[in-house]
């Protein structure tokens, strides 16, 4: 039994490298689509807070 344990133990260690590459994808994506779409979104919100101001 307890070598069942110690054998299910080490066998689930899970994905972390996938997991790690899927972090940084995203992260990538994100700071890419800040910066070409950064100047359109902060326009926008300029925009509508001037309206809303007066």
């Amino acid at each position: 039994m307890r070598s069942r344990l110690a054998r299910l133990r080490t066998q689930e260690r899970g994905d972390v490298p996938g997991w790690v590459m899927i972090t940084l994808m995203t992260a990538g994506i994100v700071a890419g689509l800040t910066a070409l779409a950064g100047p359109a979104l902060t326009s926008m919100l300029n925009q509508a807070l001037t309206s809303v101001g007066g």
